[in-house]
């Protein structure tokens, strides 16, 4: 197929070209279009060109253009799923599952609406708060879950009113370029674009004047630079990056039922979550037991290419971070004790097996770094404010689970973590009317639910004198 960029309503060549490299295999697989500087700068002019129209819109007649997206990558489902496996490596039903999920998120979008609200009203006056849409936002999305998290910025900001210019990164481009395709056949010219670099035109655009809004997902470093480019035109802007979340098992939870669920917080997406369980923190009496069951769910995963239906783990997304990882396994040798995996696995790809790894010191990189990736360190607590003391002793603050007997244990408990979401006895319940987002250095702003929405509207405040 040919992948192209969507620039003010046509599909067209990239000046330049991308490879794109199969993490299941290490080899290219497909050509992506690559836009060079000037045709970021036609992509802004259209999108500045295009909202004018697009903002003056009723939210009936947006919601209408969005459910036609919607339907337009629902029956292309399948395919977007076989090349979202292909590029980025999870196994076909979680891509499947991310594709329903998209899906389902365009379509809550769509029905929503921002209408004025009335602060005060009296014989005297009228003061009502309205929300208005900003203008272009460019919507830089990570590898991880490059659907989804893509649509939580493009849904909130479309129905809103905004433009929005849509940079995937550059090893998971092709299901972006697919989504434009859809969008040039159900979607105003403009409104949404595509445009593809290779990490150089990340600062181009985040500065960029015409830009109004720009909206972020990936590693807390890069968002900081992010962050850095949008200063000079103190323009809007919204981050989710890192998290380093605990897992806290407590003294009355049930090794054999809670294992297997913390583990797949753990593994899920090869590990390759934001939200995933990064340390374990586990009684001292029960580390042993709870060491064990890791251990043989770490035996009975499949790990291999994400198109193999016996494959529950699939490969690293890319070389850097299939480098970086096996970097934090070699030194947790040296720290600590590994009681499975810590090994790549072959077949020419970036596999690596699921690892669990014990008596870690808290200095350790592993556990206090973002390791994104399937290698879970469990650590030993003695009582509750030293473990909490411990949790709470990051730079990150996204989210954190609690494993217990008694959920009203874990609720009270949850209210000294100190992140934006706890699960208390699950994981990942992003329900899509409920916001999300992190405290510290894992973030700044709301996604999903109304707030998500708001991120990308201003505040107007009309205060009017009636006599």
């Amino acid at each position: 197929m040919d992948y192209r960029l969507l620039i003010d309503g046509e599909l067209v060549r990239g000046n330049l070209a991308l490879d794109v490299i199969n993490p299941a295999t290490g080899l290219v697989f497909a050509s992506a279009a690559r836009a060079d500087a000037a045709q970021l700068e036609q992509a802004i002019d259209a999108g500045q060109r295009a909202f004018p129209d697009w903002s003056r819109r009723s939210y009936v007649e947006r919601s209408a253009y969005l459910q036609r997206f919607a339907a337009g990558i629902e029956v292309r489902l399948e395919e977007f799923a076989h090349l979202l496996t292909r590029e980025q490596g999870k196994p076909l039903v979680r891509a499947r599952h991310e594709m329903t999920v998209t899906v389902a998120a365009l379509r809550y979008y769509a029905a929503q609406d921002l209408q004025p609200r009335v602060l005060r009203a009296s014989a005297d006056e009228l003061v009502i708060e309205q929300r208005h849409a900003q203008g272009v936002v460019a919507a830089i999305s990570s590898w991880n879950f490059p659907v989804i998290l893509l649509m939580h910025k493009v849904g909130a900001a479309l129905i809103s009113g905004n433009c929005v210019i849509a940079k995937p990164a550059p090893t998971t481009p092709l299901t972006t370029l697919l989504m434009g395709m859809v969008a040039a056949s159900t979607l105003p010219p403009g409104v949404f674009q595509t445009i593809v670099d290779q990490n150089d035109l990340g600062t181009v655009l985040s500065s960029h004047p015409g830009i109004a809004h720009v909206s972020f997902t990936g590693s807390t470093a890069t968002g900081k630079k992010v962050l850095n480019s949008t200063a000079d035109t103190l323009k809007r802007f919204s981050l989710e990056l890192g998290g380093n979340d605990a897992a806290i098992i407590l003294d009355d939870a049930d090794v054999k039922q809670v294992a297997p669920k913390i583990f797949n917080s753990a593994m899920l997406n090869a590990g390759q979550i934001c939200f995933a369980s990064k340390r374990v923190y586990v009684p001292r009496a029960m580390l042993d037991s709870v060491c064990a069951e890791f251990v043989r769910l770490a035996g009975e995963a499949r790990v291999g290419d994400g198109m193999d239906p016996a494959t529950t783990v699939g490969p690293v997304q890319n070389r850097a971070q299939y480098e970086r990882l096996l970097g934090y396994i070699a030194e947790a040798r040296t720290e600590g004790t590994i009681l499975a995996g810590g090994n790549a696995v072959g077949g020419g790809g970036y596999f690596i097996a699921p690892t669990i790894v014990r008596d870690l010191p808290d200095t350790a990189r592993l556990v206090r770094e973002e390791q994104f990736g399937p290698v879970m360190p469990v650590l030993a607590y003695d009582n509750e404010d030293e473990m909490l003391a411990r949790v709470n002793n990051s730079e990150y603050g996204l989210g954190g689970t609690i494993w217990t007997g008694s959920a009203q244990r874990g609720i009270a408990l949850a209210e000294r973590i100190e992140t934006g979401t706890v699960w208390v006895n699950r994981h990942m319940a992003l329900h899509l009317d409920v916001a999300f987002g992190g405290v510290k250095q894992s973030g700044v702003g709301q996604q999903q639910g109304i707030a998500g929405i708001e991120e990308f509207t201003d505040l107007r405040v009309v205060s009017a004198a009636l006599n």
